[in-house]
C-alpha cells in the first residue's frame, strides 16, 4: 500500500530468506523469532517492495511499486529483475499519481499475476508467463480505482483484486476477460476523512475471501457461496489501524500475521480477533507492506515509505507455532 513516499526523482503524492524449519516449538516460545534482514533495496530507484509471492525454492517474487517491476529475491538475498511493466504516458492513479505495480499472485505452473494501477486504460490485472517474456494485460479495471491486493483461487479459476479507492473486490477469470464487482459495501470502503485506502490486502483461505481495510483497521472474511457469489461480510478483527496485507500461518487455521505499515510492526491476529505485536522496527521493519509464510519461514517486505533514512528491505523470521 504505497502512502506518502518521498522518492528522489519520482513525483509522488501517495498515502501509502532461508530460515529452516525447526523442531516443534514449546508453548513458551514466541510465535515468531530469529528475524533477520536478508536483502536491501534501492529506494531512489523506486524499489519499494509492495507485495510478495513465493516460489517453490523458497525465493520471493516482489513487486517494486514505483519501479514498475517484479523482482525475484533468493533466500540468500540475491536480487534478479524479472520484468518491468510498460511505462504509461501521463499516469493519473488516484492518491498515488504514478503508475505502480501492487498485488501479486502465483499459480502452480509459475504464472504470475499482478495489479497495475495507472489511472489509464492500462489499469488492471496483468499476466507474466512462467519463463518471463512481455507482460500482458488480461483484465481491465476502472482507471479511477486503485487495485491493490491480489489473490488467486486456482480451484475456481478466478482472481480477486481489492480496490482500495472504490471499496470493491473485483473478480475475474484467470483466462482474462470481463470483471465483476464480486463484493461491495461500507466495510470495504475507505473512511471519508481517512487516508483514502479502504480494502487493501486480500487472501483466499478455507472457503472464503479475506480482506483487510486500512482506514477502518479491520480484517474481514467474506464466505464464498456454493455457486461462487459473495456471502455476508464478517468483521473478524478490529483496531488494526494501518493494516496492510497479511498471511495465514497455516492452511486451515485462522491465525494471521498482518503487516501494519504505519507503526513498523507485524501483528499476530488470533481466530478470536485478539492481536499482539510480534515484530517491530527494532527487528528491521520499516513500513512493512505484506507477509508470506512457507512452512516455518515468515517473509516480510518493507517499503520504507515514511522513513527519514529509507531502507526498503526483505526480512525473514522463523515461525515457531501457528
Amino acid at each position: 500500500m504505497p502512502r506518502l513516499p518521498h522518492l528522489a526523482g519520482i513525483a509522488v503524492t501517495a498515502v501509502a530468506l532461508g530460515v529452516l524449519a525447526s523442531a516443534p516449538a514449546s508453548g513458551d516460545e514466541p510465535i515468531v523469532s530469529h528475524p533477520r534482514v536478508v536483502a536491501h533495496f534501492d529506494f531512489t530507484a523506486g524499489q519499494t517492495p509492495e507485495n510478495i509471492a513465493l516460489e517453490p525454492d523458497g525465493s520471493a517474487d516482489l513487486t517494486f511499486a514505483f519501479a514498475r517491476q517484479v523482482a525475484n529475491v533468493t533466500r540468500h538475498g540475491d536480487i534478479r529483475r524479472r520484468v518491468t511493466l510498460p511505462a504509461v504516458a501521463h499516469p493519473n492513479t488516484p492518491l498515488v499519481h504514478n503508475a505502480v505495480v501492487l498485488g501479486i499472485a502465483r499459480a502452480h505452473d509459475g504464472t504470475l499475476y499482478v495489479n497495475y494501477a495507472t489511472g489509464t486504460s492500462k489499469t488492471g490485472i496483468w499476466r507474466i508467463a512462467p519463463h518471463g517474456g512481455r507482460p500482458r494485460q488480461i483484465v481491465k479495471l476502472p482507471p479511477n480505482g486503485l487495485p491493490n491486493g491480489l489473490a488467486l483461487d486456482e480451484h475456481r479459476g478466478v482472481l480477486y483484486a481489492a480496490d482500495s479507492v472504490l471499496g470493491v473486490v473485483w473478480r475475474a477469470p484467470v483466462t482474462g476477460g470481463r470483471r465483476t464487482a464480486w463484493a461491495t459495501g461500507t466495510a470495504l470502503d475507505p473512511v471519508p476523512s481517512g487516508t483514502g485506502f479502504g480494502a487493501n490486502g486480500i487472501k483466499v483461505h478455507d472457503g472464503a475471501v479475506w480482506v483487510s481495510n486500512t482506514d477502518r483497521g479491520t480484517l474481514l472474511r467474506i464466505p464464498v457461496r456454493r455457486h461462487g457469489s459473495a456471502g455476508r461480510i464478517q468483521v473478524r478483527a478490529a483496531d488494526l489501524d494501518g493494516i496492510d496485507d497479511f498471511a495465514f500461518t497455516s492452511r486451515h487455521g485462522d491465525t494471521v500475521l498482518a503487516a501494519v505499515d504505519s507503526t513498523n510492526e507485524v501483528a499476530v491476529v488470533r481466530p478470536d480477533g485478539t492481536h499482539s505485536v510480534v515484530l517491530t522496527q527494532q527487528d528491521g521493519l520499516t513500513n512493512p507492506t505484506s507477509v508470506a509464510v512457507s512452512d516455518r519461514t515468515v517473509y516480510v517486505p518493507s517499503a520504507s515509505y515514511f522513513a527519514t533514512e529509507p531502507d526498503p528491505n526483505l526480512l525473514l523470521a522463523r515461525l515457531n507455532r501457528g
